[in-house]
């Protein structure tokens, strides 16, 4: 830490104003009507996690819209599907029963959030109500209690203009994972893409 570090809440507090009223009143703890429509379209949702340390980690989970099933107004199961194996945020599950999951739809600024204990199962009602006909039975689902619910507006998104064909071409010179292999590791950035493109060609159609 160095210069300028914020070592209290009241510091914090002291360089902004109060939230208003309807941002400090909007959490929740069961999902709504209008919430629940949103996860029902949702194709992606990133899911932090901590270790027992309180290490934090964030991974993206994917599947055709409505892949994350609503078991109750309370409950969102994630269904695990093939990765890299590293298991970081089972792991961290296991050993920190929380969890936070960010749901995003391609085209819509605004996001919502749920936050809560999370657990792993195998259940077999749990992993039937998430199997998806176009997706493989998963192995294992992730439950996540709706301890808080929220909306976040869009000014992120539109600050970054995330949906704007128009600001992507500015970006296409952002290295893409070859490219940060070839840093990393050595090699052909080339090769790489190669190599990734038929890993992910075979991955994928094993969902």
């Amino acid at each position: 830490m160095g210069p300028g570090t914020i070592t209290d809440v009241e510091q914090l507090r002291a360089l902004y104003r109060p939230p208003n009223p309807r941002a400090a009143g909007k959490v929740r703890s069961s999902v709504d009507a209008a919430s629940a429509r949103l996860i029902a379209r949702c194709p992606l949702v990133l899911m932090s996690t901590a270790d027992e340390d309180g290490r934090c980690d964030v991974s993206p989970r994917g599947g055709p819209p409505g892949f994350v099933k609503l078991l109750d107004d309370r409950h969102v199961a994630v269904p695990d599907m093939g990765g890299n194996n590293r298991l970081d945020s089972s792991v961290n599950i296991v050993t920190n029963r929380h969890a936070g999951l960010l749901f995003v739809v391609p085209g819509k600024d605004e996001t919502l959030r749920i936050n809560g204990p999370a657990w792993l199962t195998t259940n077999a009602d749990v992993l039937d109500r998430t199997q998806n006909p176009r997706l493989r039975r998963s192995k294992m689902a992730v439950v996540v209690e709706t301890a808080e619910l929220f909306a976040h507006c869009a000014k992120a998104f539109r600050r970054g203009r995330v949906w704007d064909p128009g600001s992507w071409e500015d970006l296409a010179d952002a290295p893409d994972l070859a490219e940060i292999y070839a840093c990393q590791f050595g090699g052909d950035a080339d090769g790489y893409r190669s190599v990734l493109a038929d890993s992910y060609a075979q991955s994928l159609a094993g969902d």
